[in-house]
């Protein structure tokens, strides 16, 4: 997996022997002296990781990294402290100052490398995200991003840990720091039930339990479902370098060393929910903007961009002579005249109670959509024409039958529909064909006087 890595360090030896160690695995090399420098090359050249020393004249390393997550365009980018310093009190400098991590020189090779892959797999992850949000708002879709002070961080952890007492005091500290529901599983079989019912946001996994591999447990979260998206933090003794490479490997997304600093725990913890948030957002963006882009705004049905290709899905999978597909047009009959009489408010509020009537006479397997103004689609899977004009018939009547309460002083409007149907009796059927067969139905309804249900190839109506 390549990358493009940014060094940053004043001492030229150490510059180029890490850019040698990288350039060894692959990775592409970037350099910079000093913080003001690395910030221009970062926004210049937008690296995938970020390898920053802390002493440095100008700029120290915290004040950059700050700088780096302070900024919008930068923020997403994982930073590496690698440094001389190796005070507890350092390390959680760092943290707070948004570095993903914080390594003591000389760097721990096995650790380095470990770690460098595993922040470069998170961030093409997050560009990924971040590139379907750009397209969004290209699409015309607003993307809303919520900061979130470290006071406010927040969520469901859960701590695996055999040994109670040590479960219970690391629990308090959590509790006591953190604000978040922190839940104690002692066991393996524990563990995965938390994962799948409770959905932790982040885990946090003693990785020297003797009654189960704490790393096999953490492959095996990380191939849950439920689990995909949540962080996960692993507790591992001092210098146990080889199970934090293979952890990071495995997919864990931090560590920490024991004996346990309490406020380093909180840091890397806080770290982990911040980037968490930060991706949720990016994902519920996407989705939103997705939901948006195929749903009709004003009565949340599908629209006609969602509905066609569903139905050409539909028709693939059916078997025409077992199982035929259905599809309904309706027509609210003489619209024009209630936008006229009433204005375009009074229209609107009757096309979302239409629509609602509409959701309460179809199966939960149909798919309703509004397709134009006042036209509207039901597209039913194995149905056949007949059982689709019995639907129709029902939905017809149950328009008819009750007037439709509106804002204007005249309180109720009666409202009628008139309904094609056409069913998909060719395996070479296409939603197409289908809708044009329904349209011709529909315009029969509408010539022969209105509220009733006309089949395709028929001229049978029901009024």
């Amino acid at each position: 997996m390549s990358a493009r890595i940014l060094v940053v360090d004043d001492i030229l030896a150490n510059v180029k022997l890490l850019e040698a160690k990288l350039s060894a695995e692959y990775y592409i090399v970037l350099t910079a002296s000093n913080g003001f420098e690395a910030l221009e090359v970062a926004r210049e050249e937008q690296p995938d990781l970020i390898l920053l020393d802390v002493m440095m004249p100008k700029m120290d390393g915290f004040e950059a990294c700050k700088r780096l997550k302070s900024d919008p365009a930068l923020a997403h980018i994982p930073v590496v402290m690698i440094t001389a310093l190796d005070q507890a009190s350092d390390r959680i400098r760092g943290l707070e100052a948004g570095a993903d991590d914080f390594l003591t020189k000389p760097a721990n090779d096995l650790a380095l490398f470990a770690r460098v892959r595993s922040l470069v797999r998170v961030k093409m992850m997050i560009d990924e995200l971040r590139l379907r949000d750009e397209t969004c708002k290209e699409l015309g879709f607003d993307s809303a991003f919520t900061a979130i002070a470290d006071e406010d961080l927040s969520g469901r952890v859960l701590l695996v840990d055999d040994r109670p007492n040590a479960a219970n005091t690391i629990k308090s500290i959590i509790n006591d720091k953190l604000y978040s529901e922190c839940m104690i599983a002692t066991s393996r079989e524990a563990a995965m039930n938390s994962v799948r019912f409770d959905k932790p946001d982040l885990m946090l996994i003693n990785a020297g339990m003797e009654s189960y591999d704490g790393l096999r447990l953490c492959s095996e979260i990380r191939s849950s479902p439920q689990a995909r998206h949540s962080s996960v933090i692993l507790m591992v003794d001092h210098g146990d370098y080889r199970t934090i490479a293979a952890a990071l490997d495995l997919g864990a997304n931090d560590y920490v060393m024991r004996p346990l600093d309490e406020n380093e725990l909180i840091a890397r913890m806080r770290s982990q929910m911040r980037r968490k948030c930060y991706a949720d957002q990016l994902r519920d963006n996407v989705h939103n903007s997705l939901k948006m882009a195929v749903t009709d705004p004003l009565t949340g049905l599908y629209n006609r961009r969602y509905a066609v290709p569903h139905m050409q899905t539909l028709i693939e999978r059916s078997d025409p002579e077992k199982s035929p597909i259905s599809v309904g047009l309706l027509d609210i009959d003489h619209f024009k005249n209630i936008n006229d009489t009433y204005g375009h408010g009074v229209g609107d509020e009757v096309l979302k109670e239409f629509a609602n009537r509409i959701r309460h006479n179809v199966r939960g397997v149909d798919l309703a959509a509004r397709i134009g103004g006042e036209e509207f689609l039901v597209v039913m899977p194995e149905t056949s024409q007949a059982a689709a004009a019995v639907v129709a018939e029902r939905l017809r009547a149950s328009i008819a039958a009750k007037p439709f309460k509106v804002s204007h002083e005249v309180g109720q409007i009666n409202i009628t529909v008139s309904i094609g149907i056409s069913a998909g009796v060719d395996p070479a059927e296409t939603p197409e064909a289908l809708l044009e067969h329904a349209d011709i139905a529909l315009y029969r309804s509408k010539n022969n006087g209105r509220n009733r249900v006309t089949l395709a190839g028929t001229e049978n109506a029901a009024a």
